[in-house]
């Protein structure tokens, strides 16, 4: 092994990797983090930070310079299933609001805090391979966008990388919990179509679309439809997003009277955990854990993976555990809270209208303020819904019509 060795390579420098080496950064350690974009620099996303995801960013001292952006607070979720609506506020952990900043402000404030912390960032720089000598990986080549190669060593390498991730491929991480892609969305960015502090989802039959405000007057709409119905959709994307629209009259019209500033953009997403440890490298992110977006949580699910890798990797740097105890205890925490998410998650992407003994339960929801609020903070993150649908909690919200 030859060249500087640093503690910590991040490869990746999004919602991800950028706060797992400001955090190492933070804590004394050389960290490296690497990415081909450079910033500030846009990519698919929902955009939705929910309020645990804020508390996240006001434990790092970053919270003001997202606010100072301009992006509007969003204090109400509504979800239109057609004969009802339930609607409620997100507030967990502190704060009473979401926000949903553009990734090109959002990353940029990311990238400069982990500058600022001491790591090194490199950006237009493209990984090409992993080093690995005998079983462990440790450190990387790739170039610079001028094309100038660079071999790094470190420690251990973090892959941030994403859903594609280069990291996770060239160590084989091994996927498990496994479903398919469920469904597909496309939004674009719409001026004139004001949401006075909401995020709005509406459900009709097999198709669901949502808005919420972004910065710069902006505001995303995105529509879903099952991947069943993808490939008789996909040769006409912009007819099946207006079509969409228009099964909601109401919202229809105010979208008439608004007007969309950017193309339609959009993906669809395979399920899955990975193993995200091994000799001399982690996943954090997207890179190890990835469900169907309709529940827009993977920004807070970056920065909650961040926060756990970077302690578990702290507890080993500093001798206080083994790596591999360390990262397996980061693993099941990690597991543990996000599960009851992930299987809601995909049972809500594959847009299946819910069974009837789900209908007349979240019509009972509609009636209960508490309830609505519970619901609500689902969506969020802020309660989980194993919590939520137990018998123990709905008796306690879903006062009867009448009671005092």
């Amino acid at each position: 092994m030859t060249g500087p060795l640093y503690d910590a390579i991040v490869v990746g420098a999004r919602c991800a990797g950028a706060p797992t080496a400001m955090l190492l950064a933070r804590k004394g350690y050389r960290v490296l983090v690497v990415d081909r974009a450079v910033f500030p620099s846009d990519t698919i996303s929902t955009h939705l930070i929910h309020p645990p995801g804020i508390a996240a960013l006001n434990r790092w001292g970053l919270l003001p310079r997202v606010l100072a952006t301009g992006c509007p607070p969003i204090s109400t979720y509504s979800f239109d299933f057609g004969p009802f609506a339930i609607e409620g506020s997100p507030a967990g952990e502190g704060f009473e609001a979401a926000y949903a900043p553009r990734r090109t402000v959002l990353d940029e404030i990311l990238v400069e805090a982990a500058e600022e912390s001491g790591a090194e960032v490199r950006q237009g720089f493209t990984v090409e391979d992993l080093v690995i000598e005998g079983d462990t990986v440790t450190g990387i080549r790739g170039h610079s966008a001028a094309g100038s190669g660079a071999t790094e060593y470190a420690r251990v390498v973090i892959g941030a990388d994403g859903i594609h991730s280069l990291v996770a491929k060239a160590v084989g991480a091994a996927a498990y919990a496994e479903k398919p892609k469920l469904q597909c969305s496309y939004y674009a960015y719409w001026t004139g179509l004001p949401m006075d502090g909401r995020f709005e989802t509406y459900v009709r039959h097999d198709r669901a679309f949502a808005a919420w405000p972004t910065n710069d007057g902006r505001t995303l709409v995105i529509c879903g439809l099952p991947m069943r119905d993808f490939e008789a959709n996909r040769a006409d994307i912009e007819a099946g997003y207006l079509a969409t629209l228009a099964l909601v009259p109401s919202f229809a019209a105010r979208a008439r009277s608004a007007a969309r500033v950017e193309r339609l953009v959009g993906m669809a997403v395979p399920n899955r955990f990975r193993r995200p440890y091994g000799p001399g490298w982690a996943l954090v992110g997207d890179s190890g854990y990835l469900k169907d977006f309709i529940t827009a949580q993977g920004i807070q699910d970056a920065f909650r993976d961040a926060e756990l890798c970077a302690h578990a990797l702290d507890l080993t740097f500093t001798g206080h555990r083994a790596f591999d105890d360390a990262m397996r205890e980061y693993q099941e925490t990690r597991d543990t809270k996000v599960m009851p998410m992930y299987e809601f998650t995909a049972e809500l992407a594959t847009l299946d209208p819910p069974t009837p003994e789900m209908a007349r339960l979240l019509e009972a929801v509609s009636h209960s303020v508490p309830a609505m609020d519970g619901f609500a903070r689902v969506a969020a993150g802020v309660i989980s819904p194993a919590e939520f649908f137990a018998p123990e909690y709905l008796g306690q919200v879903l006062v009867p019509a009448g009671a005092d």
